[in-house]
């Protein structure tokens, strides 16, 4: 995964439309930018439908043992997802949009959005209605799956080396920290912020890539976009880009 792409990723808001216009597509055998279609997300585009189907349990009763190690959990879910680009490798370079299916299958569960959302939003989150809420965790959800593919599509077997934890699991909230090495170059850590759910599972509620922060990132740029165009204008801008028009202003 090259740092220059994955912090590119990070920073695609604040780079401008064109940075956060793309999905992964191939040519020559290289991964380029293209819109994420409706036809091609699929099943990715009917989870996000229902913002908090994969949020973590908010009812006690029937709760799951909790996963004590979080480490474990970050390193199982990179290897299922490794070990499925490695099976998929030539089904994904004739057909890269076959990615989102394995984010979803093996990403998706691990991700808090609504959290992730809440976050993001910040102050601007509690002047949202729950139908703008909605809305808003569904395309920002949409945005991240994108981002993700088309990093997940760049990855080239660079090895991931786990740094001691951040934090107290028993506290429901640790930053595993992860280093990845680059041939030639600096290697790039990669830190996810994880909260224990009440269904006692570890999930992302954040992601930092050489210390800048996903959503404080975004945090950032959402509100000088509210402040500029409203909490409508920026789900709008989002819908726009993630239908790949570029997210023109109207």
């Amino acid at each position: 995964m090259r740092p220059v792409l994955l912090l590119a990723l990070v920073l695609a808001w604040a780079g401008g439309a064109g940075a956060a216009d793309t999905g992964p597509e191939r040519s020559g055998g290289q991964t380029r930018g293209a819109a994420l279609r409706p036809q091609e997300a699929g099943s990715i585009l009917a989870a996000a439908a229902d913002p908090v189907s994969l949020a973590p349990d908010r009812g006690g009763a029937g709760a799951a043992v909790p996963e004590p190690d979080p480490v474990a959990v970050v390193r199982a879910t990179a290897e299922r997802v490794l070990a499925a680009l490695e099976a998929e490798h030539e089904a994904l370079a004739a057909h890269p949009e076959r990615v989102y299916g394995l984010v979803e299958a093996h990403v998706l569960p691990r991700f808090d959005f609504e959290a992730m959302a809440r976050l993001a939003l910040g102050r601007f989150w509690r002047r949202a209605t729950p139908a703008q809420r909605r809305r808003f965790v569904r395309e920002f959800r949409t945005l991240l799956v994108r981002s993700y593919a088309t990093a997940l599509l760049e990855y080239s077997g660079e090895p991931i080396e786990y740094l001691p934890l951040r934090g107290d699991p028993a506290a429901g909230e640790v930053t595993v920290r992860t280093r990845i090495a680059q041939p030639g170059g600096f290697p790039v850590e990669i830190d996810y912020r994880m909260r224990r759910g009440r269904d006692g599972r570890w999930r992302v509620v954040d992601v930092a890539v050489d210390g800048v922060s996903l959503v404080a990132n975004y945090r950032s740029s959402f509100a000088a976009e509210i402040r500029a165009r409203g909490i409508e204008g920026l789900i709008r801008t989002l819908a726009a880009r993630n239908r790949g028009d570029g997210g023109r202003r109207r």
